[in-house]
């Protein structure tokens, strides 16, 4: 599907369902704004790991029995699609796999960013269908958390160089994307909930 056939659909279906709740804070953070823990203990990172591995299995739940409509459905105006949240979670947990690996072969490597609206207005992010991604998700998360849960109070403190938001911690990433998945998953749930789905 080209990129102006992505967003028009999303277009047709804001115009279609008017929400009086544009700048509903609730919607856009269902789960709140993140914050970094400043007092980690290894308790705190086990229930993120754990976080993170579960994400896969909760995502393909939530998910489960959508329809093609109903994928193509913004979870908030002005908001991405079903769709489009479930392959951005891929996109992005994929990269910061990657960044963890390179702050832990590396010293303090500088990272790449990416434009995660460009990303997700490509075909694969806002019309594939979501087998692909779901798959990416569980593998990748079984990986991730093993990798995460063997590192010591040492290796958490490794860090890789951010252009945009400078330097960060592993365990800065852990809890940050273990808040992120639950982020994601809430815009889904809320959704279905709001719709009766």
């Amino acid at each position: 599907m080209p990129l102006a056939s992505c967003q028009h659909g999303i277009d047709r279906v804001f115009r279609r369902e008017h929400s009086d709740c544009m700048d509903d804070e609730g919607l856009r953070y269902p789960v709140g704004r993140f914050r970094e823990d400043p007092q980690p203990t290894p308790e705190k990172h086990a229930g993120w790991i754990d976080g993170i591995a579960a994400l896969p299995g909760e995502m393909g739940s939530v998910v489960q029995g959508l329809s093609d409509e109903q994928l193509d459905t913004p979870y908030r105006p002005g908001g991405w699609t079903v769709r489009q949240v479930v392959h951005h979670l891929a996109d992005s947990h994929l990269n910061a796999y990657l960044r963890t690996k390179l702050a832990l072969t590396e010293e303090v490597p500088t990272i790449k960013p990416y434009d995660q609206e460009a990303w997700a207005k490509l075909p694969d992010g806002c019309a594939a269908p979501l087998r692909a991604s779901l798959a990416l998700l569980e593998g990748l998360h079984a990986r991730w958390a093993a990798a995460l849960r063997a590192l010591d109070e040492t290796a958490l403190q490794r860090t890789f160089h951010h252009p945009e938001d400078g330097m960060l911690t592993i365990s800065r990433v852990i809890q940050s994307y273990a808040w992120h998945g639950r982020h994601h998953h809430a815009h889904v749930a809320n959704l279905r909930s709001r719709k009766g789905w």
